[in-house]
């Protein structure tokens, strides 16, 4: 354990603001109302206009900083209430070494109100990031060291999301990828126009027999329904087919794992690794995706090693953010044997991935893993610029 102690927190809404919002244009239909949000008639999911983050930064007495990341896409200031009132009282003044204790520590304070999941969770996650990213530079290690990784530099990356208004658009934007070094794709049902369908076999068609190409159901489907699709799509071979169901709905996604044909992946919305073994242990999925933003780095190692104790492929999920949860999410993906391959998110990655020393990259198919202690990223002045502190 080190003598350093937590001495102070700080919390920062980050503007991830667009031209086109995530997803791309609204449909016809879809309108922002008077607090900025909108909801995507595919999924009846609610969405900012202008996207953005959450960002965490704590301070040691040494003055050793630690960042942390969770999701600020819907009612931020709610997530960062949690860290300044509730969270920040039991952080300060601990060993930001005893990472997994002080986790556990944490989550407990909320069981019996049932708190056991959303932004309580979202709140720990981004806390949780920053002790790890503390803990490996108190010690000069990366955290994927920290965690016993052997060195390893890269990671196999997908394109998700083909944010443009038409399927020519999308095709060509994905062939544009592809000539960049992608093979692998994942499209969403609910900005496919024509249809999951027309959407795989028309990407099937410009990149190739074989180019690996996933679609994202985002909940939207009822069993059957979600079977049939699979059904009808499986001339066109898709990769995987993911969140069929509403999340809610574990047996129908038994179901759906145990008749669909195809590897169906889930996860993303994942806490811990409770919300992991309801699934996992009713064998009603075959890729499992832990999404750092919403587990932090304790809770994803813990489902994911769970995933590889069933012999479950693994493929990280990483959406909306400004970067520092995703290099987090690459760190710990670089401490587990079986991830076959890592979201890459590249409308948000490339507008602001704002660091200082080691670049995060994503070029030719593969994440480039940085090697520097902690998470290996630092927020740039032009990040910085995007952060907005939210007052205890």
């Amino acid at each position: 354990m080190s003598q350093d102690v937590v001495e102070r927190i700080a919390v920062f809404v980050v503007d991830l603001r667009q031209d086109k919002p995530y997803l791309g244009e609204l449909r016809d239909g879809e309108s922002v109302n008077p607090s900025g949000y909108f909801v995507r008639n595919g999924n009846r999911t609610v969405y900012p206009r202008a996207n953005r983050s959450l960002v965490v930064q704590l301070t040691t007495k040494e003055g050793v900083i630690g960042w942390g990341e969770t999701y600020g896409l819907v009612a931020p200031k709610a997530t960062a209430e949690i860290i300044n009132d509730l969270l920040a009282g039991f952080v300060i003044g601990r060993d930001p070494c005893d990472r997994k204790g002080l986790h556990d520590e944490l989550y407990g304070l909320m069981r019996v109100r049932g708190y056991t999941g959303g932004f309580y969770l979202d709140a720990l996650a981004a806390v949780d990031i920053a002790l790890w990213d503390i803990a490996g530079k108190l010690s000069s290690l990366s955290v994927a060291a920290l965690l016993g990784a052997s060195k390893m530099t890269s990671i196999a990356a997908y394109v998700s999301g083909l944010p443009e208004n038409t399927l020519n658009e999308r095709c060509a934007l994905a062939e544009c990828w592809q000539e960049l070094g992608f093979d692998s794709f994942k499209f969403a049902l609910p900005v496919a126009d024509q249809g999951a369908s027309a959407e795989l076999r028309a990407l099937r068609k410009v990149l190739g027999e074989d180019a690996r190409i996933a679609c994202d159901f985002h909940w939207s489907l009822s069993k059957t329904d979600a079977v049939q699709l699979a059904h009808t799509m499986a001339s066109d071979r898709p990769w995987f087919l993911e969140a069929p169901v509403a999340t809610e709905e574990i047996e129908d996604l038994r179901w759906v794992a145990q008749h669909a044909g195809e590897a169906i992946a889930v996860g993303e919305e994942w806490r811990t690794l409770y919300d992991a073994r309801a699934r996992i242990d009713r064998e009603a999925c075959h890729i499992v995706q832990p999404e750092i933003g919403h587990t932090g780095i304790t809770q994803f190692m813990r489902i994911g090693r769970y995933a590889q104790e069933h012999n479950l492929r693994i493929m990280p999920h990483a959406t909306i953010g400004s970067g520092i949860f995703l290099a987090a999410s690459l760190q710990a993906s670089a401490a587990l044997r079986d991830v076959e391959a890592h979201e890459f998110q590249h409308s948000i990655f490339e507008p602001f991935r704002h660091f200082t020393g080691e670049l995060l990259q994503c070029d030719t198919g593969v994440y480039r893993i940085p090697n520097a202690p902690g998470l290996g990223v630092e927020p740039s002045e032009v990040m910085r610029s995007h952060m907005t502190p939210i007052p205890a």
